[in-house]
């Protein structure tokens, strides 16, 4: 069976350079990064749980007004 090595990755890792740019790479990186974030939490169902454990006021909003600054 066929396992790729470090050569192999270093040569991926040139071609990503050379399509992307320098500049892209990081952007592509991290944008990658949320989405698999997003995805875990959302398999997970970690937001779901945030926001049952959040309370509500008697006029409906969360007591967390954090988002409104």
């Amino acid at each position: 069976m066929f396992r790729p090595g470090p050569e192999w990755i270093i040569v991926l890792v040139v071609i990503l350079l050379f399509v992307f740019g320098a500049k892209r790479l990081p952007e592509i990186g991290s944008s990658l990064g949320k989405g698999l974030r997003t995805f875990k939490s959302a398999v997970t169902g970690e937001d779901e749980k945030r926001e049952e454990s959040q309370p509500e006021r008697k006029d409906g909003n969360p007591s967390n007004t954090d988002d409104l600054a």
